[in-house]
């Protein structure tokens, strides 16, 4: 499956009972779940609470194979630190390696949970961007009293990756046009390294350049950092109330039961 912005988009403009959620409900449920995940120390608490936004997944109508791959493109960018951990954590050797190297318990184990609270992490993420257009992420943000600079770099941010995305899909079909394919055995690993070099310093100028055109732009229709967006106004109904009740009822008796030794 190719995962772009655009599939990213389409894919959280669907309809389903999490879709449907108030911006503003699944922003809190996600700071709710990651504050949790960070908080607990027990691999099946994380256990329990990854089936948790696995069933909220199912809910969404979203594909797993879609949901995990997106988890699996971020994972290497921090999974990398946990991997380590059995390395470099002091404690009771379990394994020696050539070249002086030990793997410990204690080293496992905290890397396993490091690992366990990643996933926790990136799946809450993974789960809002699928069900939660980008622009009414921001505009959540916004109604839940975000610092406005904020809210007006990520709405910023969000009109440029399209715009990026499609200045980089203009190079990749000039180059496939021009019978470029950077994974082409035949052709030298250092000619092939130095067009991709050539590619990203492209995107850069051409992103620079389309930035300042937009910036002069704005300025022309009276833009300045004081302008205020316009919010869509939306209530907060039954459907909301509840899928915030039972998140923060089944966190609590998940801690509940991990207090009295159940879990």
């Amino acid at each position: 499956m190719n995962i772009s912005i655009n599939t990213i988009e389409q894919e959280s403009c669907k309809n389903s009972i999490i879709h449907d959620l108030d911006g503003r409900i699944k922003l809190i449920l996600t700071f709710i779940v990651i504050i949790y995940a960070v908080y607990t120390t027990d691999l099946l608490v994380l256990l329990l609470m990854e089936m948790y936004l696995i069933a909220l997944v199912l809910l969404s109508k979203i594909s797993l194979s879609y949901f995990a791959k997106r988890i699996l493109m971020i994972l290497p960018f921090g999974g990398f630190i946990a991997i380590f951990q059995p390395f470099l954590k002091a404690g009771a050797v379990l394994y020696t390696l050539p070249f002086g190297l030990t793997i410990t318990y204690e080293g496992v184990v905290f890397g396993a949970l490091l690992l366990s609270r990643l996933i926790i992490c990136l799946s809450t993420v993974v789960l809002l961007s699928s069900v939660t257009p980008l622009e009414s992420i921001v505009n959540s943000m916004r109604k839940l009293g975000f610092p406005k600079e904020i809210a007006m770099i990520l709405s910023m941010t969000i009109r440029y990756l399209f715009l990026f995305f499609d200045e980089l899909e203009n190079i990749r079909n000039a180059q496939k046009s021009r019978c470029f394919n950077i994974w082409n055995k035949k052709t030298s690993y250092l000619w092939r390294l130095k067009q991709v070099g050539y590619t990203i310093m492209m995107i850069f100028l051409k992103s620079f350049e389309k930035g300042e055109f937009v910036y002069f732009s704005m300025l022309g229709r009276g833009y300045t950092g004081e302008a205020v967006a316009y919010n869509k106004q939306s209530k907060i109904v039954k459907l909301d109330y509840f899928i915030i009740i039972l998140t923060v009822a089944i966190i609590i008796l998940i801690e509940l039961f991990h207090l009295n030794g159940i879990i």
